[in-house]
């Protein structure tokens, strides 16, 4: 077929968000957008024991201040195992750029969710980045 969609590197996300709206607006708006949402989870035990798991999970979408820790140690857990890291925050510890792929500003529109995974794995797969969205910074990282 000529006009195949490409293979998305990216399929396979894991959202830790502990404000109940947001978490379910993005799993199903991202679910709509065709990911396949491996878990939602609001605490840092739960997602650690995910990225640890079997399962694949190829980007964890995670806020920094969850109901028992930091979000950065999902990310630096993530991180470890060579997965891609998009924090979705309002409050961001610039220490934390190391363990990510880029930050998501809240509040932030559905679109650029979108646009900022396209980014990262634009990034991660060697091509050129397009325009970036709104609120959203790009990282360095030692992939």
């Amino acid at each position: 077929m000529i006009f195949a969609r490409k293979k998305r590197q990216i399929a396979r996300l894991l959202v830790v968000e502990d404000e109940p709206l947001v978490a379910f607006d993005n799993e199903h708006f991202l679910s709509e957008a065709s990911f396949e949402i491996v878990a939602t989870v609001d605490r840092v035990a739960d997602a650690v024991r995910v990225i640890e798991g079997e399962g694949e999970v190829d980007m964890v979408l995670v806020d920094v201040n969850l109901a028992d820790g930091s979000g950065v140690d999902v990310a630096r857990a993530a991180h470890a195992r060579g997965m891609a890291v998009l924090f979705v925050t309002g409050n961001f510890p610039d220490h934390a750029s190391i363990y990510a792929d880029g930050l998501l500003a809240k509040p932030y529109a559905q679109r650029d969710l979108l646009h900022a995974i396209a980014a990262i794995e634009a990034k991660r797969g060697g091509r050129p980045v397009k325009k970036l969205p709104g609120g959203f910074r790009l990282f360095e990282r030692d992939a």
